[in-house]
């Protein structure tokens, strides 16, 4: 996905593009959601973060390969694809 002017012209994404943050925390906190919180998903990171904190980490392993899944997800997409589905149009999850 590019973003392109009225011209035709490739425009860069906005810079609050949040791809390699949200992937390393994703990978190696994601079963607390923190991924989710940087992002704007305050539901999604509430119910990671609560799983695994109700259920005394239980579901935590649960949750964290989700969080890997995720990491590895939002870091094997280009700045524009990722900046389009998970910033734009807030795609919560995978």
């Amino acid at each position: 996905m590019e973003i392109v002017d009225d011209n035709g012209n490739k425009i860069a994404p906005p810079q609050e593009n949040k791809r390699i943050i949200a992937g390393v925390i994703g990978i190696f906190l994601g079963c607390f959601g923190i991924h989710k919180f940087i992002l704007g998903y305050q539901n999604e990171g509430l119910i990671m973060l609560l799983t695994t904190v109700l259920t005394c980490g239980l579901a935590g392993g649960i949750m964290a390969l989700i969080g890997l899944i995720e990491g590895i997800v939002y870091l094997t997409k280009s700045d524009e694809e990722f900046y389009f589905l998970y910033q734009e149009n807030k795609k919560p999850w995978f």
